[in-house]
């Protein structure tokens, strides 16, 4: 092993890309949990290896926590969807019960 450390290539960026961290924990704490988890997980991973030299490894990463940010996010506004309309139906039914209830059939 040679004890240099990691020397920037000509022609690669020289900025990490972003680790979408914040997005990660609030798409976990606001949306989906488990599918927040996994983009917590990548997103821990992009600033270590940028560091470690693997910048392909580093995009990935945060392409990856970028996903499933996403896909927290919308698992978390499709169940919220759902419930509106299921609590929106309930209450419809509810207001059809009283309504029969009224007749006196």
């Amino acid at each position: 092993m040679t004890d240099q450390p990691f020397q920037q290539q000509p022609g690669e960026p020289s900025i990490p890309p972003p680790n979408y961290l914040v997005w990660a924990i609030l798409s976990t704490i606001l949306c989906c949990i488990p599918f927040g988890i996994i983009s917590i997980i990548y997103a821990a991973q992009v600033n270590s290896k940028w560091q470690a030299g693997d910048i392909t490894g580093a995009i990935a990463s945060s392409k990856n926590a970028k996903i499933w940010a996403w896909v927290a996010f919308g698992t978390g506004l499709a169940v919220a969807l759902i419930w509106t309309i299921l609590l929106a139906f309930g209450v419809i039914a509810g207001i059809g019960l009283e309504a029969l209830d009224s007749l006196d059939l």
